[in-house]
């Protein structure tokens, strides 16, 4: 009897039910031996504390085009990993013994950079552990793809068409916020394929006096009638990125504004004489159904997790790399961000187009 178990951790994100649904019915269908699946709900809280369900067929009938998870999801903080709960419980060994318990042969963990490195480990302490790369950010090391990234893409790219028509009848600014607190993949991508003026990044601190010129300049040449700024929710400017981690969340505790789109909007409004206004698409960008690309990726992915399963390769993420499906160790992209580099090519293609980072 092979007896496998599966959470999703982390941020919810579309897939993620076509990525179990693929692990599944490759195992089920390529393994010589009887096979057991147990689902842990709520992320790592289930295989805590001992909360699953066995998985039948049932549960992955038509659910390839179904967002979110089935299983549900949580956020346990790796930093907090090692601390005890509020019990006094070794949270790691809480997991370890629910894992002897039910007799698993391996666990497959969904989940992005934080969940990864707790899956790492958990492989580390011993367990038979494949990770697979879920985030609508694509920042994990090691893959070139995540699943839920193009369908997000998707999602904050026709926020900003939708803003294209008001803008333009208003001459207005419009700044749309995109996810991205740490890397600015998804605004980079919603920003270029929707025709966005200006991009701002995590990575590429702004200059505010960059930002008037663009907007003062366009208004020059007679094509700026509305502008649109595809804003990261964690784009900083370069007077903030010089504070060390600590001033900078002394700062943050005094700020007035909902978030840095509300603060931009502001200020640009004082220096330009310019009307603005803020468009936030929000959760939306995680939610609603997986788009066809993400339904055949993720069903790749996890049809070479399943055959993994079955070959008993285990203390790997499945990677997407130069167009091909990889394993990763687990050790190797643990704790790892993939950042948007400032001299990329995508980025120096964009800045051919006329589209400004503000710097």
């Amino acid at each position: 009897m092979l007896r496998i178990g599966m959470l999703t951790s982390g941020g919810d994100c579309q897939a993620l039910n076509a990525t179990m649904r693929a692990v599944y019915k490759s195992v089920r269908h390529n393994s010589k031996e009887p096979v057991e699946f147990y689902g842990f709900e709520d992320g790592y809280k289930g295989l805590m504390y001992g909360n699953y369900h066995k998985l039948t067929s049932d549960d992955f009938v038509r659910i390839l085009t179904v967002g979110g998870t089935i299983l549900g999801t949580s956020r346990v903080p790796f930093k907090n990993i090692r601390k005890p709960d509020e019990n006094g419980n070794d949270k790691v060994e809480l997991m370890k013994d629910t894992y002897e318990r039910l007799a698993l042969d391996g666990l497959v963990v969904l989940g992005g950079n934080g969940s990864l490195k707790t899956a790492n480990l958990l492989s580390q302490e011993g367990l038979n552990v494949i990770g697979l790369p879920k985030t609508i950010d694509n920042d994990l090391w090691g893959t070139d793809m995540t699943f839920g990234f193009q369908s997000a893409v998707d999602i904050a790219t026709r926020a900003i068409d939708e803003i294209h028509t008001t803008a333009s009848s208003h001459g207005r600014v419009f700044i749309i916020e995109i996810m991205g607190h740490k890397t600015g993949w998804l605004p980079l991508n919603a920003g270029i394929a929707g025709g966005a003026d200006i991009i701002l990044l995590p990575e590429i601190p702004y200059s505010m006096d960059k930002i008037v010129e663009v907007i003062e300049k366009k208004k020059t040449d007679n094509t700026g009638r509305f502008m649109i700024i595809a804003v990261a929710e964690g784009a900083i400017s370069q007077e903030d990125a010089k504070l060390s981690k600590k001033e900078y969340r002394k700062q943050l505790e005094n700020y007035v504004f909902p978030s840095v789109s509300y603060k931009l909007a502001a200020e640009i409004e004082e220096r330009t004489g310019r009307e603005v206004r803020v468009t936030v698409p929000g959760h939306t960008q995680r939610g609603g159904a997986p788009d066809a690309y993400d339904r055949v990726f993720s069903s790749r992915l996890g049809s070479s997790a399943g055959k993994m399963i079955v070959d008993g390769d285990y203390g790997y993420m499945v990677a997407y790399k130069n167009r091909e499906i990889v394993k990763v160790p687990l050790a190797e992209i643990a704790g790892k961000l993939k950042l948007v580099q400032p001299d990329s090519e995508i980025i120096q293609q964009a800045k051919m187009l006329g589209i400004s980072f503000g710097d």
